[in-house]
């Protein structure tokens, strides 16, 4: 009688990868407050995310790499200001201090969606993974917002 090997093979596949989830979904000492994108001009092919990251562990931290299947790019950004000019600039990480946290904002870090899939309508939920440097991820959900809700939100203050 032959053997069949494939079944047993996908049976000892499916615990071990699942055994591997949890250290990608587990529970950080990262919190997530307030996501939103800036809802893009019509015809605009980019635009940005912005959120605050809390850092409530001892261990200084990184975000490293952010997804979305809302972007045909997504690349961490901040602005410079280059000879009077302020410029946007890709970044390798953004770092969430111990004990601190780093706000994304708009003149400041953020991350940057090029070549939008589809046009944003003000409210649609976008789909945003972020990465961090022990190789976490939190999935996020950030409403789209036009440009006028920012500086309410932000207390009046214009970018």
């Amino acid at each position: 009688m032959p053997q069949t090997l494939p079944r047993p093979t996908f049976l000892l596949a499916t615990p071990l990868s699942a055994l591997t989830l949890p250290s990608h979904a587990a529970d950080s000492n990262l919190r997530i407050h307030a996501p939103y994108v800036r809802l893009a001009p019509p015809g605009a092919a980019a635009t940005c995310a912005f959120m605050r990251i809390e850092n409530t562990g001892a261990t200084d931290r990184q975000l490293i790499k952010a997804e979305s299947p809302a972007a045909k790019t997504v690349e961490l950004h901040t602005h410079i200001n280059e000879g009077g000019m302020m410029k946007m600039r890709a970044v390798p990480f953004i770092a969430i201090k111990a004990g601190g946290q780093t706000e994304l904002k708009p003149g400041s870090y953020h991350v940057m969606l090029i070549g939008l899939t589809q046009p944003l309508k003000d409210g649609d939920p976008v789909a945003i993974t972020l990465t961090f440097d022990d190789g976490s991820q939190q999935r996020i959900s950030a409403p789209a917002r036009p440009i006028h809700a920012e500086a309410a939100s932000h207390g009046g203050m214009k970018h």
